[in-house]
């Protein structure tokens, strides 16, 4: 069974509403100052730690929010009404960095870690992508050699979000060099500062920027053994607990999605109402009306799709296939929003002053990451595949 929530509805609305105001107060005026300096203002820094928000989804007892994956995405769609990069420096304590220690780690694992992320004093970042592999997750080819007691890491991760701000690294690395596939594989948790570890230059990216990006390379790093998430008898068990994070991590990606659509659409609607051509708001013409519905009608059926998917999570502890479904719809959706936003602001939605164009670019990396739309097919066509034959078909 999932989590049950450690605040109550009361509590739950007025943190939604203090968000909600913190996105339209804070957040969006400082998205061109995101913009032009590439990096998060100290002051937001410090404003998102003192709300909870690096803390949403870690456990009450180890000083976060507690919160289910059902009130996990209204707070997350509330957030990325700004640009996405505000809600990527939490992202990772809130998800694929920090959700293997809640899911898999011993308890001295989740007591040294998880109240330092729920704060936002440390940040957990996820090794899991290398140069030469991406969708292909587990042919890892970075290695963790058996030393005695240690384990000795060698190889580059690539893309690594927030890597340059973390204190520790969710690795994947190969453990069993004579198997292949994901089989040989362990998570672990090793310190940013960890000898042997060194940051690439900075990725300079078509959109999200503020968001930290890097390769880093692991040169005969050492880690005891205590460092393999749930300890050493999950060793070769690794590819299973990021698979469960990245399950979960999908359904937050939906959020995402769905709150950035939002705010397409939003400036899209007071656009139309307000730009004027032949005579009359452009907002009267049916063809305007049409992508403004068109727009509206695949938010509100991602919404729906999202939350199934989310109280699923909550009610069984899993939702494999309801989490492909909603990622490959709804970042599909906000790619098709976007597009009809910029359409309908016509050549000021492809200026630099706009919102809507950097909105337009941050977007479209939520088709990629954690597992891009072609895989989310995969997956799902499989676990179709797979429930059938369960069935004796």
């Amino acid at each position: 069974m999932g989590a049950q929530a450690s605040i109550d509805d009361e509590t739950f609305s007025q943190l939604l509403e203090t968000v909600s105001r913190f996105t339209r107060e804070k957040l969006i005026p400082n998205e061109r100052r995101v913009e032009d300096e590439d990096d998060i203002p100290v002051e937001i820094v410090q404003a998102m730690r003192e709300l909870g928000l690096f803390g949403l989804s870690i456990p009450d007892e180890f000083g976060g929010l507690g919160l289910t994956m059902s009130q996990e995405v209204q707070v997350v769609m509330e957030l990325c009404r700004a640009s996405l990069a505000f809600r990527s420096l939490i992202g990772t304590n809130v998800g694929i960095g920090a959700q293997g220690i809640v899911m898999d780690g011993t308890d001295e694992q989740k007591r040294d870690y998880l109240p330092g992320l729920a704060s936002g004093e440390m940040i957990a970042s996820f090794a899991l992508t290398e140069p030469d592999v991406g969708s292909d997750a587990g042919s890892i080819r970075t290695s963790a050699r058996r030393d005695g007691d240690d384990f000795i890491i060698n190889g580059t991760k690539r893309f690594i979000t927030n890597a340059p701000r973390a204190s520790v690294f969710t690795l994947m690395a190969r453990t069993n060099p004579d198997e292949k596939g994901a089989a040989g594989v362990t998570a672990f948790l090793v310190p940013a500062d960890t000898k042997g570890i060194t940051l690439g230059k900075h990725d300079k990216k078509m959109g999200q920027r503020g968001t930290r990006t890097c390769d880093v390379v692991f040169d005969d790093a050492r880690i005891p053994a205590s460092a393999i998430i749930g300890g050493p008898e999950r060793l070769n068990q690794g590819f299973k607990t990021a698979m469960k994070v990245l399950d979960r991590g999908r359904i937050h990606v939906s959020a995402m999605a769905i709150g950035s659509a939002q705010r397409m659409l939003d400036e899209a609607l007071n656009y139309a109402i307000e730009r004027r051509q032949f005579g009359q708001p452009i907002c009267d013409f049916q063809l305007i009306q049409a992508m403004l519905a068109d727009s509206q009608t695949e938010i509100m059926a991602a919404r729906s799709l999202m939350f199934t998917a989310a109280e699923t999570q909550d009610r069984l502890g899993a939702a494999v296939m309801e989490a492909s479904c909603s990622k490959l719809f709804a970042t599909e959706m906000a790619g098709r929003v976007a597009d009809r936003a910029v359409q309908i602001h016509g050549g000021a939605g492809y200026m630099a002053e706009s919102a809507i164009e950097h909105l337009y670019r941050d977007i479209r990396l939520l088709r990629i990451y954690e597992g891009t739309s072609q895989i989310q097919q995969l997956l799902i066509a499989r676990n179709l595949i797979k429930r059938r034959k369960a069935e004796g078909v």
